[in-house]
């Protein structure tokens, strides 16, 4: 049998043990044995007293199995792994202790404040002489129990895959229609919609008014989300204002949870602050941590967009300005290419060089010519000179016989016999009469 009771019943009950004769018997016999001082009045060592409460402690079936409630003080987490504090109320306070070994009956983060009913047995710590809760199992109280539901849901909708991120739905960038699962009235549904209207004026919304809390408030919620789901919204939220666990736990039904898994609309969850966590924030496609920030999440800034949209038109402008320019530039260089690849230009170009050498062939030719007529008239002088003509302008003569032999000694010709005398002018016939040999001949006579 299990008890739960709190500080104040632990002490009252403490006070209460009874230190019948068997108890004495047990004292006397097995822990204690007594001196006596010079007035015979027995004596007890401390360790002696502390071993004997241990040990009515340890016998005590309510403090081995004892549930406390109280307020966590002083909780100090050890480096040796053990956790250290004090549970209170208003009109006492007991030490516990949680040894590492024990850790697996935590399931949270213990700190100071919080309101939690341990689970464990009450004994002696004899070095100090008190006596202190060992706890075994510790859960929150009150809304503990529910974050213990909480945690169970999760971790079995977890093992389900319903968490995997394969199964998330990208938000659509511009949303035409908006659905909205809250209540009708309550400051979410207002800033969802200024917000929402204040970034697309022109947003289609329909609100499916739902009961977030209280009884059949998660029912109501995932028949929301199923009905604009078969409406065909384009991205839908699902949430309501901050409050305590026991306001907000409607999303952390499994029925809100499985609407939002079996959705064919992106879900964006929004339940609550931003501290606060819910089951619809993990199955959601996307978790806001506001109703406001949801809002923003689902309906694209049309300003910014139209901002986004001049830059790229700008920016397209540019780039295709400069990809003209370029093109024409890389054009232009080809048309030069072409050019010169091309058989007109590869003619007027043999033409030109066609031209170029006649040209060079002429002054060659001009200037071989004056060579040629210079060593002509230097030639023709030299023949001038050389000329018999010439000779004979002189004062010379050519003599010939009558056979037209050429008379050159005095050898040759006899008296009587008939000349030839070529002058410059004309010839002259005569008859030799007689010779005379110059002594200066080349025969020396």
């Amino acid at each position: 049998m299990l008890y739960i009771v709190d500080a104040e019943r632990l002490l009252e009950s403490a006070i209460r043990i009874s230190f019948g004769a068997r108890m004495h018997e047990l004292l006397t016999d097995r822990f204690l044995s007594a001196g006596e001082n010079q007035m015979g009045q027995k004596v007890y060592s401390v360790g002696q007293i502390n071993g004997y409460i241990k040990n009515m402690f340890s016998q005590d079936f309510v403090l081995n199995r004892v549930s406390v409630s109280g307020e966590v003080s002083n909780c100090k987490y050890h480096s040796s792994g053990h956790i250290y504090f004090s549970l209170k109320d208003e009109t006492g306070a007991i030490s516990c202790v949680m040894f590492a070994g024990a850790r697996d009956g935590l399931l949270f983060r213990m700190s100071n404040g919080m309101q939690v009913i341990v689970d464990g047995r009450i004994n002696v710590y004899e070095r100090d002489g008190k006596y202190e809760l060992y706890a075994a199992r510790i859960r929150q109280d009150g809304a503990g129990a529910l974050y213990e539901r909480f945690l169970a849901l999760k971790q079995e909708l977890e093992d389900m895959g319903m968490f995997s991120p394969e199964y998330k739905q990208p938000i659509p960038p511009f949303v035409k229609t908006l659905g909205v699962v809250t209540a009708r009235t309550g400051a979410a549904v207002h800033d969802i919609i200024n917000i929402a209207r204040e970034r697309s004026p022109g947003i289609q919304i329909i609100l499916f008014p739902a009961a977030v809390q209280g009884e059949g408030a998660a029912e109501s919620i995932a028949r929301g989300i199923r009905t604009l789901d078969e409406l065909g919204v384009d991205v839908i939220i699902a949430g309501r204002g901050g409050g305590s666990i026991e306001d907000l736990w409607a999303f952390n039904e499994e029925v809100v949870a499985r609407a939002i898994f079996e959705c064919r609309t992106p879900v964006i969850s929004a339940v609550g602050h931003e501290t606060d966590t819910t089951i619809a924030d993990f199955v959601a496609d996307l978790r806001a941590p506001t109703p406001t920030a949801a809002a923003g999440y689902a309906v694209p800034d049309v300003a910014t967009a139209m901002e986004r949209l001049e830059l790229c038109r700008a920016r397209l402008d540019k780039q295709m300005r400069e990809a003209i320019s370029a093109r024409r530039t890389s054009l232009e260089h080809y048309r030069i290419r072409l050019g010169y690849l091309s058989p007109q230009h590869i003619s007027q170009q043999q033409r030109r060089h066609l031209m170029d050498l006649e040209e060079n062939l002429q002054r060659a030719m001009a200037w071989l010519v004056e060579q040629k007529k210079h060593s002509l008239g230097l030639y023709a002088v030299r023949l001038q000179n050389a000329s018999p003509l010439e000779r004979l302008a002189q004062g010379y003569a050519c003599v010939t016989n009558e056979t037209g032999q050429r008379v050159y000694s005095v050898s040759r010709i006899s008296r009587g016999d008939l000349l030839n005398i070529y002058v410059s002018d004309g010839r002259i016939e005569a008859e030799v009469t007689g010779t005379q040999q110059m002594k200066n001949n080349k025969n020396g006579k």
